[in-house]
């Protein structure tokens, strides 16, 4: 099957802890500015985690949606609030932004040629009401619409009905690598010319049932906020969780072109590798990234001196960082390549299957408006890191590629390789 050119991206949601629309997590961007805050999961809680990066305007703590509270500038039906878990409510609004920003209303999705890829773990808050009712009743009850939103298909169920989509739609699973194998495989769809267009979403509730257990693995931070979440530093010690959405639109450039769409970037290429080595742990030396990483060089006919900024996967743990930190060091280190490397977790906290969405739409943001991101709450770096390139401030820069990491249980990992383009 023949190969058409690397596609590109054209349209950008976002509904994250540093901003609710583009503008807004570009300003975050510039100003560093954290979104992270002082925060309980629980009532009475008796965890020692104390910080997340908290989604503001929007209040979908109760599992009631008639209660929940969104922005005005978001009019959602009735039947449709009632069949969405509360990341699913975040997907909707990001993904309106991204057909939006796209030049695109929301029916001019429904083509064949147009499909939709969706990435998250499902509502543990829904499985866990849902199912602790039908224990309650001994099975008596049971809200109808209990599997179509709780399950991981949740946003495929809900957002291929909402945009009417005819072409090919898919949910992944890879953890935190997931979004990112999400955006990787629609432009394959769209480089093997099997589509034209793809919307790409990513999503995570923000409550204890999603975040909370994490604790048990002593993954996260037990930091006050906003310094919780330190990626690369000495005194790191766990993630800040988040939760949210993010949407990209990803399109033949002869779609795009034809219509008069101005891209954000080009998805230029890919590469994935697992380790093989741990349940959960990333590989000591980072050898499956950097396999990954090596990949995606490969797919995008590129050299290591050829990518002017990493946005890495780094998300303020101690075994995670130096993983990652050796990696890209041996890849890089060897052609002579010394690439500003930074982790916006620093700002935004860990947004889990969300998180390779999130990072690549904020690499097309930075790639777009020419800004290499720096490392928020960098006080100290750790030695084992100190081999990287790591910039405490952000900075203007002449930037062509990015590239953008991203590392799940089980090993795996995707790195993303975007470039500007030009209309």
């Amino acid at each position: 099957m023949s190969r058409v050119p690397p596609p590109w991206i054209t349209g950008l949601g976002f509904v994250t802890s540093i901003g609710n629309d583009r503008e807004t997590v570009l300003h975050s961007l510039f100003m560093n500015r954290s979104g992270i805050e002082p925060h309980r999961f629980l009532e009475d809680d008796r965890s020692q985690v104390r910080a997340a990066g908290t989604i503001k305007e929007f209040d979908l703590s109760d599992p009631n949606w008639a209660t929940w509270t969104l922005p005005n500038r978001y009019t959602l039906s009735r039947k449709v609030l009632r069949s969405l878990p509360p990341h699913g409510v975040y997907a909707l609004c990001a993904a309106l932004e991204a057909v939006e920003s796209a030049g695109l209303k929301p029916d001019g999705l429904s083509d064949p040629r147009i499909g939709l890829h969706c990435a998250s773990a499902g509502s543990t808050l829904f499985v866990h009401r849902f199912l602790e009712e039908m224990y309650r009743t001994r099975g008596r009850r049971g809200d109808p619409l209990g599997v179509s939103k709780t399950i991981s298909g949740t946003l495929n169920f809900n957002l291929g009905a909402y945009f009417k989509i005819q072409g090919a739609n898919l949910g992944f699973s890879s953890a935190c690598a997931s979004s990112s194998h999400a955006l990787a495989y629609a432009s394959e769809e769209i480089r093997t010319g099997r589509q034209d267009a793809l919307l790409v979403v990513g999503a995570e509730d923000l409550n204890a049932e999603t975040l909370l257990p994490f604790a048990a693995l002593r993954a996260l931070s037990h930091r006050e906020a906003p310094g919780a979440s330190r990626p690369f530093d000495l005194q790191r010690d766990g993630f800040v969780g988040t939760g949210g959405a993010t949407a990209i639109l990803l399109e033949s450039r002869e779609r795009a072109r034809k219509r008069g769409a101005r891209p954000y970037a080009a998805l230029r290429g890919w590469g994935q590798a697992s380790d093989g080595s741990d349940v959960a742990a990333s590989h000591p030396e980072g050898r499956g990234l950097a396999r990954a990483i090596r990949n995606a060089l490969d797919d995008a006919a590129l050299r290591p001196g050829d990518i002017a900024y990493i946005n890495a996967h780094a998300t303020s743990t101690q075994v995670g960082d130096t993983s990652e930190a050796r990696g890209i060091h041996s890849v890089f280190e060897p052609a002579g390549s010394t690439p500003p490397v930074s982790s916006t977790k620093g700002i935004t906290g860990h947004a889990l299957s969300l998180s390779g969405a999130l990072e690549a739409a904020i690499s097309a943001l930075c790639l777009h408006h020419q800004w290499v991101p720096g490392n928020k709450n960098l006080d100290e770096i750790d030695p084992e890191c100190a081999c990287l390139n790591l910039p405490t401030s952000g900075y203007r820069a002449d930037l062509h590629t990015i590239l953008s990491n991203s590392s799940g249980f089980g090993g795996s990992n995707v790195a993303l390789i975007l470039e500007r383009a030009d209309p």
